[in-house]
């Protein structure tokens, strides 16, 4: 026979579990169920219509992507460009460069001795020869120079000469460039002057210092500025 006791026991036991599984349902969160690991979840189209496709992009949407890179390759062929071009602007004036100073160099040195030897006949004359050496010196001048030196020569040092019998010899003792560009070349001379007329006592000597500019013409190098220093 059962014990009545006993039984009661197993009674509330079975309740109380009941209870339990009641609660369990009734709030989720108060007793979470563990994750399921380790299982594949199918999930089967609705029957009707089925899954609808995504949206087909449109026409706007593709064009604010597309001109990107061109774009960017535009861009690149633009710098490239500038820099050849920049490389072949520099390439030029670097050669240009090059040839003004090659002809600087050589003009320096076909000036200087043009210049040694213009200096005693533009610097010289004679009252017994006057037309003679005013005409010598004129064919080493060229520009403006010239026109004034044929005037001053004819209206002061032609008649002054004539009048006191004046002689002046003139001799190059050095010679050095100041400035040199491929058609004009400044030069300094040191000049030695031996004056002899009715007004000095026997011979007079002048050193002097002249900056004498030269000019490439088609006859060759000559005189356009003479200024006494």
């Amino acid at each position: 026979m059962t014990n009545p006791t006993a039984r009661s026991r197993t009674m509330n036991a079975a309740a109380r579990a009941a209870a339990k599984r009641t609660r369990r349902v009734e709030d989720p969160k108060q007793h979470p169920e563990e994750p399921l690991t380790g299982r594949t979840l199918t999930i089967d189209p609705p029957a009707a219509d089925g899954w609808e496709d995504p949206p087909e992009p449109s026409p706007e949407d593709l064009t604010d992507e597309t001109p990107t890179r061109p774009s960017r390759r535009w861009l690149l062929k633009a710098v490239l460009g500038a820099l050849l071009v920049m490389g072949l602007v520099a390439a030029s004036v670097l050669g240009w460069q090059y040839g003004q100073a090659r002809r600087a160099e050589s003009a320096r040195a076909q000036a200087l001795t043009a210049a040694r030897e213009a200096a005693p006949i533009v610097l010289s004359y004679d009252y017994r020869h006057l037309d003679r050496d005013f005409l010598r010196a004129r064919d080493r001048l060229t520009g403006h120079f010239r026109d004034e030196y044929g005037k001053t020569t004819a209206s002061v040092v032609g008649p002054t000469a004539k009048k006191y019998h004046g002689v002046v010899k003139a001799s190059v003792t050095a010679a050095s460039v100041v400035s040199a560009a491929p058609d004009r070349v400044t030069v300094l001379l040191f000049v030695n002057q031996v004056t002899q007329s009715t007004q000095v006592s026997g011979s007079r000597l002048d050193l002097n210092r002249v900056r004498m500019t030269m000019s490439r013409t088609s006859d060759g190098w000559k005189v356009s500025a003479v200024d006494a220093l």
